[in-house]
């Protein structure tokens, strides 16, 4: 006895609407969280390499304050006044007294378009006179610098605070447009010059 009507040996149109609606909303949502990954990616990654150039700067500062001598800008008056903050500072980092050379380091914020830059500058007298003078960004992307310097009688110099906020920026990140935004990272190091006496 044979069987009327054919048999099914496929999925019908309803059945293959049906898996298109569902493969289509779990790629949907797996690109979505992709991309927020990504996005994440991106945030925490600027921050983390902004963060250690900011550590290297701040130990580079320290370290050129401790070998420093003849520190400004000095108070009106370091008995009335013995701390003063300012958004630069300048000292001397080399002297040699045989051949009059001198180079005085000098470290301040400087707005550069948009954007605020920590910028060294080493000027080399000899005799008075400016031999040579060069200027190179330390970091870029600060929001706040403060030197904040405490002076006794002299002036001498007791310890200087850098007091520093920097937005988080990688040089080599990919173009994406993010809601996220990388929290500024601040960083406070105080350091005593040294006594030659």
């Amino acid at each position: 006895m044979r069987r009327s009507g054919r048999s099914q040996h496929g999925f019908s149109i309803i059945e293959m609407l049906i898996a298109l609606v569902i493969t289509s909303t779990l790629l949907t949502a797996t690109l979505a969280a992709l991309d927020a990954s990504f996005k994440s990616y991106k945030v925490t990654s600027e921050s983390a390499s902004t963060h250690v150039v900011s550590r290297i700067v701040m130990q580079r500062l320290m370290a050129m304050i401790r070998n420093g001598q003849n520190f400004g800008p000095y108070p009106v008056n370091p008995i009335t006044t013995p701390v003063i903050e300012s958004d630069w500072m300048e000292f001397e980092s080399f002297s040699d007294p045989v051949t009059g050379v001198r180079r005085v380091t000098t470290l301040e914020r400087v707005q550069n378009g948009t954007e605020w830059d920590l910028v060294y500058t080493v000027t080399t007298f000899q005799g008075g006179e400016i031999i040579s003078e060069e200027s190179r960004p330390l970091i870029t992307g600060l929001t706040e610098l403060k030197f904040i310097m405490e002076y006794d009688v002299g002036p001498v110099l007791q310890r200087v605070t850098v007091d520093m906020v920097v937005q988080p920026n990688d040089l080599q990140d990919a173009a994406v447009a993010s809601d996220l935004e990388a929290p500024t990272i601040r960083m406070v190091a105080s350091a005593s010059p040294r006594r030659l006496d």
